[in-house]
């Protein structure tokens, strides 16, 4: 079975706005892309995440060989699903 990291993203302000189409309305555009709060295991074809997050559709993803390799916390649950999942 295949696997793929994705984000979990911190909320910021210019995050918030875009989401709710703010930006649009004031012709800003977000300064940046929101920082990635937490990475989470995907089952290659799922939607959702091993521990049953839901994440945002367009969330960045990484190959799988990348876990343990990032600066930013992985999901413990993800984690202990995805090594019972691998050889």
């Amino acid at each position: 079975m295949r696997h793929v990291m994705r984000a979990e993203y911190a909320a910021t302000a210019e995050g918030r706005e875009a989401a709710e189409g703010t930006d649009e309305a004031t012709g800003r555009e977000p300064s940046g892309p929101w920082p990635v709060k937490t990475w989470h295991m995907v089952r290659e074809g799922e939607e959702s995440a091993m521990c049953g997050r839901e994440l945002r559709p367009d969330a960045r993803s990484l190959s799988d060989e990348e876990w343990g390799r990032t600066p930013e916390p992985f999901c413990h649950t993800c984690g202990a699903l995805y090594l019972r999942e691998v050889p």
